[in-house]
């Protein structure tokens, strides 16, 4: 890790307990999984388990005339088939916000690879094959692929007689959400700018790419319910759409999280849970269905593709006087989580600058392409493209240095953002950036080596790698920057709250914290520091983790970088007062023999109850003796509220988070490969909790951003359909490509969450995409309005 700066917060606790808040503590799960021992929710098994198969759609946009699955029942080993028909309740669509997704199509499906039937048979090519029988008779239809073709006046309607809450506020019924956001005097400030650069932008739809795909497992209960064990992001928000289609209370669908490989996103809208719980309560059988990395390609979300078109002006010493955008997101055939990205591109589509006159615009379509929503970055990473495409191209219509025009007009601690909001922690724009330029720079042509028997090349350090496509001929080095905002938590007016249960006992005599969330651990390391936590608060060494489920109060999603914050402040919260009432026995049984019970600031350290000068007055564990204090509380964070639907006014956000990349690449200008020799990264966490895991949560959304600059993209046509559902046609960094990552940690507290953290996983993967295009526009000269960059952009052929 790079060099690392530390501003003390004020701890309640912890300070002479080892294994605490602060400390690199190794994960639980990571020998597992190191080894190939943990068990993802594709490993599990019943006995007499039954293996589920869902039937897609081929079209995008077709009406469904008929569906016969005589052949698939008449085959040996299938249990049942099940067509929107069988579906139980008058419940058939389900829905993060807008419940507009149905559980199998009816009368017309909508995109590629929907959801028509689903199948349980005793083997999974049995499932397979029958699947392969049912007939299924399409009309195709026009297909919606674009804002032109989703807005015209003769556009199909992809949900005529919406009724939800957007529906009144959009120009057009395939319009998901709009939000405009409008401050200060743009025509003036218009007029004072010397320089004026716009520009059109547009990001490809980048896939999670998780390398656990979706699984589950079913069981049948006797009381009528079903438990369900499943990978997912949220456990509560999928046990609020499945009780309904089900036709049971929540209390007979009972939760369990199982291991998950992954998920960024992806995990928070449904996939398999329905389907999975109507096959086995159908057949009375447990049923496992697993995807298969072709079926995971269109049994997610993915990142909404998007264009932008930007309009910056400055006076001539750099001050920006204005900004005007337009950002168009598809959504694809349902709604998912767009209208909350659409409140994030927007609300963030200033960047982290001072800009006071703003007009901004930002809408998701309803199209026949495959649904977009969730994905790490969440409206942020689009726009953070470009505007720091921008920012590279404004700077050289002044002739200024790109990171001294950014400098200059960085934000910081009470900045007004654009919505209003004043940023009220630190931001340390400026300081990143400057970090981030001063770090040496990788040596030149580091492919060379030389010895007594001359210079020698070694390729893969050259673009092209272990292809040998060039022994350094043609290789031009380019170097670029940039630095992005990222909001943290659920915003505008949702209630973001977690739940944590704490349990303190004695057992072998001595002091044992057990702590039970629902919180999905999907990799980020939250079961690492929930039990830091819970050592920091309570003085213990010996902390367990219940596994995750439904039976503790929600914990909300492991999203928008906020489990640490919310969940962790949960537990924090439940621990406090788990010690005042372990604080509150010892007064009881033990106050007599000691005035300090009375007088003196008590503490839990070591497993002992210990005064503020470090007085031992007795051992946790004779304070318990056979009580047991067990305690859930709620803990929410302060509120929110809805931005303006004609303004974009708003106390939107809870918390801001910032990160500033600079990106060293070699680009062969005549075969157009590139190579990224370096990405480091200048990042503000408020206070790393557990640094190891901070270096490696920046390090991977880092890597993330890289794969959105130069190759991945899930390519669909104007048919609406996927060309590359694969991991052979939808390429992911590998080791190889993954560049060195020098990472350095400023730790300056926001005084308003807890320990002084900042929410940190998404904002590395912002800053990263643009500050290697920036890296490669510098190498060759060429605009590059576009990611993924591809060969073909930079050869022109």
């Amino acid at each position: 890790m790079g060099g690392v700066t530390r501003t003390p917060t004020n701890l309640t606790q912890g300070s002479a307990t080892k294994g605490g808040i602060g400390e690199s503590t190794l994960r639980p799960d990571g020998t597992l999984k190191v080894t190939g021992e943990f068990a993802y929710s594709s490993d599990m098994w019943h006995e007499d388990m039954l293996w589920g198969y869902t039937l897609r759609s081929p079209h995008a946009h077709a009406e469904i005339r008929s569906i016969d699955t005589s052949a698939a029942l008449a085959q040996a080993g299938v249990h049942a088939v099940l067509t929107y028909d069988d579906l139980p309740t008058e419940v058939k669509n389900y829905g993060l916000e807008i419940q507009d997704t149905p559980v199998l199509a009816h009368g017309r499906v909508r995109h590629h690879g929907e959801p028509v039937a689903i199948v349980a048979a005793d083997h999974p090519e049995t499932a397979r094959r029958a699947a392969e029988k049912i007939r299924v008779d399409y009309a195709p239809l026009p297909v919606v692929h674009d804002e032109a073709t989703a807005t015209a006046e003769d556009a199909p309607l992809l949900h005529p007689g919406r009724d939800d809450h957007h529906a009144g506020h959009v120009p057009h019924p395939n319009v998901v959400h709009r939000q405009p956001i409008v401050r200060g005097d743009v025509e003036a400030a218009r007029a004072r700018a010397d320089v004026i650069v716009s520009g059109e932008y547009e990001v490809g739809m980048q896939d999670q790419a998780f390398l656990g795909p979706e699984s589950g497992l079913a069981v049948p209960a006797e009381d009528g319910g079903v438990d369900l064990y499943v990978a997912t992001q949220w456990l509560h928000s999928d046990l609020r759409q499945i009780a309904p289609v089900l036709g049971l209370p929540e209390d007979k669908v009972r939760m369990t999280l199982s291991g998950v490989g992954g998920a960024f996103g992806g995990r928070e809208d449904l996939s398999m849970q329905i389907h999975g719980c109507l096959l086995a309560l159908r057949t009375g059988k447990p049923v496992k269905i697993v995807y298969n990395r072709f079926e995971s390609f269109f049994g997610h979300v993915h990142r909404h593709p998007a264009k932008l078109w930007y309009e910056h002006g400055a006076t001539r010493d750099g001050k920006i006087t204005h900004m005007r955008c337009r950002i168009v997101l598809d959504g694809g055939a349902y709604a998912s989580a767009s209208p909350a990205v659409v409140g994030n591109a927007s609300s963030l589509s200033v960047g982290p600058y001072v800009i006071d006159d703003v007009e901004i615009e930002a809408v998701a379509l309803y199209t026949n392409n495959p649904p977009c929503g969730a994905m790490r970055g969440f409206g942020a990473v689009q726009a953070c493209f470009a505007y720091e495409s921008q920012m590279d191209k404004l700077a050289a219509e002044l002739g200024m240095d790109a990171v001294e025009l950014r400098r200059l007009n960085a934000m910081s601690q009470g900045t007004i953002m654009p919505t209003g909001q004043e940023v009220d922690s630190p931001a340390p724009v400026a300081e990143l950036l400057r970090r981030v330029k001063a770090l040496p720079l990788p040596p030149e042509k580091q492919w060379e080596s030389g010895d007594t028997a001359g210079t020698s090349v070694d390729v893969r350090a050259l673009p092209g790698g272990l292809s040998n496509t060039t022994h350094g001929e043609g290789v031009v080095r380019g170097v670029g920057y940039a630095v992005g905002i990222k909001n943290v938590g659920f915003s505008e007016g949702f209630d973001d709250y977690s739940t944590a249960r704490v349990r303190l006992s004695v057992v072998g005599g001595e002091p044992v914290a057990m702590v039970h969330t629902a919180m999905a651990e999907v990799g980020q390391g939250g079961v690492t520091v929930h039990a830091q936590i819970a050592r920091t608060e309570l003085g213990v060494t010996h902390v367990t983790i219940h596994p995750a489920d439904t039976r503790v109060g929600s914990a909300g999603s492991t999203s928008a970088s906020r489990q640490t914050y919310v969940t962790g402040g949960a537990v924090k919260h439940t621990c406090e007062a788990v010690r005042e009432k372990v604080l509150e026995l010892g007064r009881a049984k033990l106050g007599t023999y000691h005035p300090a019970w009375a007088t003196a600031e008590l503490l839990l350290e070591g497993g002992k109850v210990v005064t503020d000068g470090g007085e031992v007055l007795a051992g946790i564990a004779d304070v318990l003796e056979d009580e047991v204090v067990d305690i859930e509380l709620e803990w929410r964070h302060r509120p929110t509220e809805a931005f303006d639907l004609r303004t974009g006014q708003g106390q939107g956000h809870v918390q801001y988070s910032f990160a500033a990349h600079r990106a060293v690449v070699e680009v062969d200008t005549e075969l157009g490969l590139v190579k990224v020799i370096e990405l480091a990264c200048a990042q503000d966490v408020g206070k790393a909790l557990n640094p190891q895991s901070v270096v490696g949560q920046i390090q991977g959304g880092t890597t993330q951003g890289l794969g959105l600059a130069v190759m991945e993209e899930i390519v669909v046509d104007t048919d609406g359909k996927v060309r590359n559902p694969s991991f052979t046609d939808y390429l992911i960094p590998t080791i190889l490509d993954t560049p060195t990552i020098p990472v350095d940690v400023l730790e300056l507290a926001d005084p308003n969450a807890p320990y002084g953290l900042r929410g940190m996983g998404e904002a590395p993967t912002l800053s990263s995409t643009p500050a290697v295009v920036s890296a490669i526009r510098a190498a060759t000269g060429l605009a590059l309005r576009r990611v993924p960059v591809r060969p073909e952009h930079l050869t022109g052929t």
